[in-house]
């Protein structure tokens, strides 16, 4: 969404942001550019940067086979 507003004079004293959205931007003003930053509250050591999908190599064909098997008898 592209949104112009055109403000002639304003004063903002104080702001209290109570919660923020996943993607948020508050402006006051003229802004001629915007940095942008992220914060995550996840562990570093949880988060998988990797094209690949993580598959669980315990879980083989026999077992997926047994359980199928297992549904038919109920």
């Amino acid at each position: 969404m592209k949104m112009t507003v055109n403000n002639k004079c304003i004063r903002v004293g104080d702001m209290k942001i109570s919660g923020v959205g996943g993607a948020s931007v508050v402006l006051v003003g003229d802004t001629e550019r915007i940095a942008s930053s992220s914060y995550f509250d996840t562990p570093a050591s949880s988060f998988i940067n990797s094209p690949h999908i993580p598959l669980d190599p315990e879980f083989k064909r026999e077992d997926r086979a047994s359980n199928d098997h297992s549904k038919d008898m109920k």
